[in-house]
C-alpha cells in the first residue's frame, strides 16, 4: 500500500479522532560464512515417508509449531482474515539463516510443499501455508517474522535489517538515528517482501525503489548454501533480489540498506468534488510523473459502502523540499482542474513523523503498530490486482475508469473499492531497465485495484470486482504488472511482471533451483 488516505492524513492536522489504514495500497539475522559459496545442484525431493518433526526440532535454534501446540493458531494467521482457514503442517520460526537451511532440508527429505512467509502479505496467500481458495497445498511455513533487529553502522550510512523487519520497525530505527531510506507506506509490509519485489514507495521519485537502496542480501539458496550476495559477489542473486520477487531462487534472512541523511518530509492532501474527477485524472496523469523529483503523489478514486452517495476523489502526496515552494510545485495540478478543491491541507514533518504518518501510526507508540495481539492495528480480509501504466488515458480510458469505480457503490458489502495510481518517474526512471531485475523504469506509474470486505464474506465478487476493473483498464495500459501485487489470474504473468527480464531470472532460477523446491507463484 502506498499513499496516505484523508483519515490516516488528519492524524498530524488534528481533524480526526482516529483512523483505520485502509488498503488502497500494510532477532538480528545470524553471522554467515565468510565466503560465498557457487550454486550446487539442489538435492532432488525424496518423500522418506512421514515426517519426523522431532527431527526438525532439535535441529533449529528457533521454534517449530505443529498443529497440536498452543501457539500455533496464532502463529498460522497471516494479515489478510480470508486466509484464517489455512492449517499449514508446520510453521518453521527461524532465528538464523542455519534454521532455514535446516528447514529446506527437512523439506527436500520428505518431498514437503513449502510456504515463505515474512510479513505475511502475499496477496494470493502463498505465505499462509494452505489456505482455502489459493490452490496451494498444506505446506511447511518457514517463517523469517522473528528476525526484526535493525543495526545501523557507525557512521549511519548503512543498515543491517533482519528479514522479518516490518517497515515500522525499520522507519523508527533508521529514522531515531537521523537517516533515511524510502518504501511503502503499510505499517505491517515487511521490508523484505517489499525490497525483493522492486518496493515503490512514498518516496520513491527522490529517493528510488527499495531496491535501488540495497547494498547487500543474505539469501539462502534451495541447496542450503548461504549466500552474502551482493554488487560484487554473488552478483546475479543481488541482482535478481533487486525486484525479481520474493522466495524466487532461495529465502532471504538479511538485507543491507544504504541510508542518506533524513530529509525533511511535507506530507500534503487535496480533494475534489466527483463530478471533477474526469478534470483530476487527466490533470494527474500528465504532471505527476513528471513533476520536480522531489515530489511524490498517488492518485485515489475510491468508492464503497464507506462512500455514502458518490465516490471520492483526492491526490495526495510527499515532497522532500521547503513546504514554501509546495504551493507552487502544485500549480499545474490544481489549475488544471476547473473546479476549486474541497480540502487542501499540507504539513511539514520530521522524516520519521512523516513515515510514521503514512504508515497510519502517528499517534500510536511502535510496540502497538501492528495486528498482533498488543497491537493497535486492525486486519481486514483484502483483494487486489494491479497494473503498470507506460500511457496516458486518452478520454474513453478515463471514462472507463470512472464508470468502475462508479460500480463500486453497487456491489454489497465492499467496504472500500476502487484504484491508486501512484506515480514513478524521477530517479526511478534514470536507471537502465536490465541493471535490476524490476524492469518497469520507464513506466508512468503503478497501480493498484482494491477492494476491502467484512471477515468471514466470501471472496469471489470483491475478487471478480478488482479482476474486472483491472481487464477493463488493461484495454488502455496493457497487461504490465507489479510482481508484489500478486494475482493468479493475470494472463502471462511472469512477462507482465518482468518483461524482457524474464529470460535472465528463468535461466538463474533453473541455475539456483532445479527441482522447484520454492514454488513461487510467480
Amino acid at each position: 500500500m502506498t499513499g496516505v488516505s484523508r483519515r490516516q492524513f488528519l492524524l498530524t492536522a488534528g481533524g480526526a479522532a482516529a483512523a483505520t489504514a485502509l488498503l488502497a495500497a500494510c532477532t538480528d539475522p545470524g553471522p554467515g560464512p565468510s565466503g560465498s559459496p557457487t550454486a550446487t545442484a539442489t538435492p532432488a525431493p525424496t518423500n522418506a515417508g512421514p515426517p519426523v518433526w522431532t527431527d526438525l526440532a532439535t535441529a533449529i535454534g528457533g521454534t517449530l509449531l505443529l498443529p497440536a501446540d498452543a501457539d500455533y493458531a496464532t502463529a498460522r494467521l497471516t494479515e489478510n482474515p480470508r486466509f484464517d482457514d489455512a492449517q499449514p503442517l508446520a510453521i518453521l520460526e527461524a532465528s538464523s539463516a542455519a534454521d532455514v537451511t535446516a528447514g529446506l532440508a527437512f523439506a527436500t527429505k520428505y518431498g514437503l510443499p513449502l510456504a515463505l512467509r515474512s510479513g505475511g502479505h502475499s496477496y494470493v496467500g502463498a505465505s499462509a501455508g494452505g489456505a482455502s481458495g489459493t490452490g496451494f497445498a498444506p505446506s511447511l511455513v518457514i517463517s523469517t517474522a522473528r528476525l526484526t533487529g535493525v543495526t545501523l553502522s557507525t557512521d549511519g550510512s548503512t543498515a543491517q535489517v533482519g528479514a522479518g523487519a516490518s517497515l515500522v520497525q525499520v522507519y523508527d530505527a533508521v529514522g531515531s538515528a537521523g537517516r533515511a531510506i524510502a518504501g511503502g507506506s503499510c505499517a505491517t509490509v515487511g521490508v523484505t517482501g517489499l525490497a525483493l519485489g522492486g518496493g515503490v514507495g512514498v518516496l520513491v521519485r527522490s529517493f528510488g525503489l527499495a531496491c535501488d537502496q540495497l547494498t547487500g542480501v543474505e539469501i539462502v539458496t534451495a541447496d542450503g548454501a548461504v549466500h552474502q550476495a551482493s554488487p560484487t559477489t554473488d552478483a546475479d542473486l543481488f541482482w535478481a533480489c533487486q525486484g525479481g520477487g520474493g522466495g524466487q531462487l532461495g529465502v532471504v534472512t538479511g538485507l543491507t540498506f544504504a541510508t542518506r541523511e533524513a530529509p525533511q518530509v511535507n506530507t500534503w492532501y487535496v480533494e475534489w468534488p466527483w463530478s471533477s474527477a474526469s478534470d483530476v485524472i487527466e490533470s494527474w496523469q500528465n504532471w505527476a510523473p513528471h513533476a520536480d523529483n522531489r515530489l511524490w503523489s498517488t492518485l485515489k478514486l475510491l468508492g464503497g459502502e464507506s462512500h455514502s452517495g458518490q465516490p471520492s476523489v483526492s491526490v495526495s502526496g510527499t515532497f522532500t523540499g521547503d513546504l514554501g515552494d509546495l504551493p507552487g510545485l502544485l500549480t499545474p495540478l490544481i489549475g488544471g482542474v476547473p473546479a476549486d478543491p474541497t480540502d487542501n491541507e499540507s504539513f511539514a514533518h520530521t522524516y520519521l513523523e512523516a513515515m510514521m504518518t503514512e504508515a497510519g501510526c502517528a499517534k500510536t507508540p511502535l510496540a502497538e503498530c501492528n495486528t498482533g495481539s498488543n497491537g493497535s492495528l486492525t486486519r481486514e480480509p483484502s483483494s487486489g490486482t494491479s497494473n503498470v501504466a507506460y500511457a496516458t488515458l486518452d478520454s474513453n480510458g478515463i471514462a472507463d475508469l470512472i464508470a468502475a469505480v462508479e460500480a463500486a457503490q453497487n456491489v454489497s458489502g465492499m467496504t472500500e473499492g476502487g484504484i491508486s495510481m501512484d506515480a514513478l518517474g524521477g530517479v526511478v526512471s534514470t536507471i537502465d531497465p536490465a541493471a535490476t531485475a524490476f524492469v518497469h523504469r520507464r513506466a508512468l506509474m503503478t497501480v493498484q485495484y482494491t477492494a476491502t470486505f467484512a471477515v468471514g464474506a466470501d471472496p469471489a465478487p470483491y475478487d471478480s470486482y478488482v479482476r474486472s476493473f483491472r481487464t477493463t483498464m488493461t484495454a488502455h495500459w496493457q497487461n504490465w504488472a507489479y510482481v508484489n501485487y500478486l494475482d493468479a489470474t493475470v494472463p502471462d504473468a511472469q512477462t507482465a511482471y518482468f518483461g524482457a527480464n524474464l529470460p535472465r531470472l528463468s535461466a538463474l532460477k533453473q541455475q539456483y533451483d532445479p527441482h522447484g523446491l520454492l514454488a513461487a507463484p510467480h
